[in-house]
């Protein structure tokens, strides 16, 4: 059976455990002056290309249910990674955008639909 690229996602979430460490209203530990609007966090036993775990953000809703992704660009560290939105609501994706496209950063939404 060939699977989606979103049951992919769902996969990798199911087989995971996710790990808040950034609460929502809590500082960036670089950048004080950065507020995490939403619970931001990673997936265990996961990895990113910077040697971490996948990025999460976690919204207000069922906290595993993938609502799409985000692919983010940042000039000062010179990457690129990929966030996995888990039970966000709509409203909840734009302020997730919105905090990711920020001073050398630069990032694209994909909904899942």
């Amino acid at each position: 059976m060939n699977s989606t690229f979103w049951e992919h996602i769902e996969q990798l979430v199911a087989n995971s455990s996710v790990e808040i460490d950034r609460p929502k209203s809590t500082p960036h530990p670089r950048f004080p002056e950065a507020t995490y609007p939403i619970d931001y966090g990673y997936l265990a036993g996961t990895m990113s290309l910077d040697g971490g775990g996948i990025d999460v953000w976690r919204g207000s809703g069922d906290g595993n249910q993938v609502t799409g992704v985000l692919c983010a660009v940042d000039l000062l560290k010179r990457d690129i990674e990929i966030k996995i939105l888990l039970g966000c609501t709509e409203e909840e994706m734009q302020i997730i955008e919105r905090f990711q496209n920020q001073g050398d950063q630069r990032a694209m939404l994909v909904r899942r639909k």
